[in-house]
């Protein structure tokens, strides 16, 4: 296969990778070992000697760079995540609806002490809750289907019985049948979640790893924002169309998202998994494009597809059999641990208020419309918030930004619980606007940047699963939250209104305690370094300063057996003498 060395001597690469293949066979020959399998060890190291090149070349790639040669990648990673639009319409959709008459009255009851019809807080409880429900069955059904039959296939399937599920929504005739329907939308909702940060960790390079992951949160505000939109339109009607409407309208998504998906390539660390090599490398050289420094994507398609081999390789040595359980043992217990509570840490520190932002305005004091229109505020807010993650991400950390992030959001809550024992419009609107400065911050620190982390911590073989789990662990942890929130909100139950702001903010001071002593700095680092990191155990606080060696073909020879060697050679020729459509 030809080597891939950018930048790097070549003589210098081939009189190292000489060195290297005469030392471990001087060490065979003495041992009795046929000069066949030399020829093995001296194709594994001229391999580990490419993939090291590459792995070099990919952690000093500007941005510029990054998107002249991987401009197909950042495209079919868009496409994919644009499923994520979906969910967050529909979940911003039904908590908004609950400020709305028409729609109380016909899931709800009247309240004659508030003169006003409301849904009740049990009802809005479980309501959120089927949805919760949902997405943890589909998250655990999305990771074995694509572990199966891979994201391209796995997403089409789902993404296209949204279709017929809308229609239970639409056509709901009580409360009970609009939860059935929330329910089966749920379990659509979770598979869009962990496969579309998954595939876009998969496909780009480390320099564009941040913007596309984070590109999946900017999703969940452009659907929040057309939800708001929407609802804002429909708010003067009086009749069933204030609602079925903005339900209709989730029917625009489904058939231009598949047909994008349908024309995506594969997932190539999924194709390499499952051993089909020559697969992978096509499905690389359909993300990358060619440049005037680089006019033929042939050698660096295969220097990538090297290094994916050797990190599947060297995972699959230390733990052979990738299930779910697997993401509780050895090193991977520790980062499907980060994972999950960086994910439970974003819902449970006062997010919820913006899911029941219009109906938490009307609460604290403000007018229906002026509280819609405060929503749609919101909402682009938290889009131009996450752009502004861009920005912040090319200066700070993954840590800087989210533990920076949650201690302002801290602060703030502590502030808005301070103002619900005030009375008087002026206490309302400095509410809603702490608010509004509170989704800024969110959307642009802890919100975007989960995203980025949940997908780079897990390991490459179970990574699909690792960030079903953590997003799980976020579903899990928003049960409760979907308990206690109406109730927090809700003139007929606790009626705590703003107050409820200390309670998030307790929370959030949990959060920090937690992130200072196991959240780990991850910008920056390959794959093949963080499990690297992870496999010595080093301290989440030293991350950063860490130097690590990936690739080293003296070191992986010593990991690895001749069954090992001899099957990444053969895989590597195959790959390259046959190539496939993906």
């Amino acid at each position: 296969m030809p080597e891939f060395v950018e930048d790097v001597n070549r003589p210098q690469e081939v009189e190292k990778v000489t060195d290297i293949t005469k030392k471990i066979t001087m060490s065979s020959d003495s041992d009795g070992n046929n000069h066949q399998y030399d020829d093995y060890i001296a194709k594994f190291v001229e391999i580990s000697t490419n993939a090291q090149a590459n792995e070099h070349n990919e952690k000093n790639m500007s941005l510029k760079e990054g998107l002249k040669t991987f401009p197909k990648a950042a495209f079919w990673s868009i496409v994919l995540s644009t499923a994520i639009v979906m969910e967050g319409y529909d979940t911003a959709l039904l908590a908004n609806l609950y400020s709305l008459q028409v729609f109380a009255k016909k899931y709800g009851q009247y309240y004659p002490s508030l003169d006003e019809y409301q849904v009740p807080a049990k009802w809005q409880t479980s309501l959120s809750m089927s949805t919760n429900v949902g997405e943890i069955i589909g998250l655990y059904a999305a990771g074995l289907c694509a572990e199966k039959w891979g994201y391209r296939r796995t997403l089409m399937c789902f993404m296209s019985s949204t279709i017929g599920l809308i229609f239970i929504v639409f056509f709901s005739v009580n409360v009970q049948m609009l939860l059935a329907g929330e329910m089966l939308c749920g379990v659509v909702w979770g598979a869009f979640q962990t496969l579309t940060v998954s595939y876009a960790s998969e496909v780009c390079p480390v320099v564009l790893r941040i913007y596309l992951t984070t590109y999946v949160n900017a999703c969940w505000v452009i659907g929040q924002l057309i939800a708001s939109g929407v609802l804002r339109g429909t708010l003067n009607m009086t009749t069933h169309w204030a609602y079925r409407i903005p339900w209709s309208i989730q029917w625009v998504w489904p058939v231009p998202i598949v047909i994008g998906i349908y024309f995506a390539p594969e997932s190539p660390w999924w194709l390499v998994k499952k051993g089909r090599h020559s697969e992978a490398r096509n499905s690389i050289k359909r993300l990358l494009s060619p440049t005037s420094e680089m006019p033929d994507v042939e050698p660096l398609a295969d220097a990538m597809l090297n290094k994916m081999q050797l990190t599947i390789k060297e995972e699959e040595v230390a733990v052979s059999d990738m299930s779910y359980f697997d993401c509780f043992k050895g090193t991977n217990w520790r980062r499907t641990r980060i994972a999950s509570l960086i994910w439970v840490i974003q819902n449970v520190t006062g997010s919820c208020l913006m899911g029941y932002s219009t109906y938490f305005y009307i609460q604290a004091g403000l007018s229906t419309s002026m509280s819609f229109t405060f929503s749609i505020i919101q909402y682009a807010l938290g889009l131009l918030g996450t752009l502004f993650s861009w920005t912040l991400s090319q200066r700070y950390g993954r840590f800087d930004i989210f533990f920076g992030g949650l201690s302002a959001m801290f602060v703030i809550l502590i502030v808005v619980g301070g103002l619900g024992f005030a009375s008087g419009s002026g206490a309302s609107w400095a509410i809603g606007s702490l608010l509004l400065v509170f989704t800024f911050i969110y959307d642009s620190t802890i919100g975007p940047i989960t995203y980025c982390i949940v997908a780079e911590i897990p390991s490459s073989s179970v990574r699909t699963k690792t960030v079903g789990i953590a997003r799980n662990a976020y579903n899990i942890a928003g049960i409760p939250v979907a308990i206690i929130t109406p109730y927090m909100l809700n003139p007929t139950a606790w009626n705590w209104k703003a107050k409820s702001g200390l309670f998030w903010a307790g929370l959030c001071l949990l959060g920090l305690v937690y992130c200072w002593f196991e959240f780990p700095e991850t910008k920056g680092r390959t794959y093949a370094e963080l499990d690297i990191l992870f496999r010595d155990g080093v301290k989440s606080r030293k991350f950063k300063s860490t130097e690590v060696e990936a690739f080293n073909p003296e070191e992986m020879l010593k990991k690895m057996n001749q069954d090992d060697i001899m099957e990444v050679v053969e895989e590597d020729e195959k790959a390259a003498g046959h190539v496939s459509t993906v």
